[in-house]
């Protein structure tokens, strides 16, 4: 619980340097959580890796669990999502000032088995995010559900991450990372090969992306693996 507290105190701070209190308009009173306080203890709860509201609730000192019930609290959080992914860009934008070296990667994120997936109802009340078939090279196999795409710096801070159908290909990824990144270096592998994107980024925002040559492309060159 002190754990709790202090890092959500810790974050709090951290929060009010780059952002105000109140983020949403409130017609009838401000409540006793402000939104900032309500992002700080979202953000304290991932960090701790509390993923239930349920535990997160029972861990609450009484110093912050007084200010905001659960079903508030859940209801508020969904409404802040989008300024808690500019809160988080601006933090990765501080931690992330000084590096010029950035790894791009994706990963699949099944949301049920593949045999399952005409009959699922998973996710598909809102057709803007409905979840496809794709396909994984690294476990070569075919999955049904979404693709998570990431972009961090050799230290591990994510500065970007993004959620798109199964079938949607990694480089078109890319074309969204142009106004968030710039001058630095970005590395990936195959999936993420093409000379057009690489190209574009190279003129649009000084980005260089480097991805290893697939073994059937002309001047190819096995690189030596280095321990």
């Amino acid at each position: 619980m002190n754990n709790l507290n202090a890092n959500y105190e810790r974050i709090l701070e951290v929060l009010r340097k780059i952002s105000k209190e109140q983020l949403l308009s409130y017609q009838r009173r401000t409540p006793k959580m402000s939104d900032l306080e309500l992002i700080s203890l979202s953000l304290t709860a991932e960090f701790l890796g509390i993923d239930s509201e349920s535990d997160l609730f029972r861990k609450l000192p009484c110093t912050i669990s007084y200010k905001i019930e659960r079903s508030v609290y859940n209801r508020r959080r969904r409404k802040l999502v989008n300024h808690l992914d500019s809160i988080r860009l601006k933090l990765a934008s501080y931690f992330n000032e000084f590096k010029d070296y950035f790894v791009v990667n994706s990963m699949p994120l099944e949301i049920c088995e593949f045999s399952r997936s005409y009959r699922s109802k998973i996710c598909t009340e809102d057709t803007y995010a409905l979840p496809d078939k794709g396909y994984c090279a690294a476990q070569t196999t075919r999955y049904y559900g979404y693709k998570l795409h990431g972009i961090c710096s050799v230290n591990g801070v994510f500065q970007s991450i993004d959620l798109s159908p199964a079938s949607v290909h990694n480089i078109n990824y890319l074309k969204d990372i142009k106004v968030q990144i710039s001058d630095c270096t970005l590395i990936g592998y195959t999936g993420y090969l093409s000379a057009e994107i690489q190209l574009n980024l190279f003129e649009t925002c000084n980005i260089k992306l480097n991805t290893p040559m697939r073994s059937n492309q002309k001047d190819y060159k096995k690189k030596a693996l280095r321990i």
